[in-house]
């Protein structure tokens, strides 16, 4: 697992080996989620592509009315 997001304020799940690359809030709930790359493999321009693609499946989430799982494997 190259890349995370996971839940902000969960106490279940940890990235000790990770960077955090930033925080993204759900649009429709306000739950917030931080990125995290594995600390070999930084990469902000990722980061970015990531956020952009993990809104649009909080979004899908939303219509499906599921809940939001504690972390989220990010695509590379």
């Amino acid at each position: 697992m190259k890349a995370v997001a996971i839940k902000k304020d969960q106490t279940r799940v940890q990235a000790p080996a990770f960077v955090e690359m930033g925080t993204l809030r759900c649009d429709i709930c306000c739950e917030d989620f931080i990125v995290f790359h594995d600390s070999s493999c930084v990469d902000k321009k990722a980061a970015e592509r990531q956020a952009r693609w993990l809104e649009k499946v909080l979004a899908e989430e939303h219509e499906r009315e599921r809940k939001h799982p504690d972390t989220i494997q990010l695509p590379d």
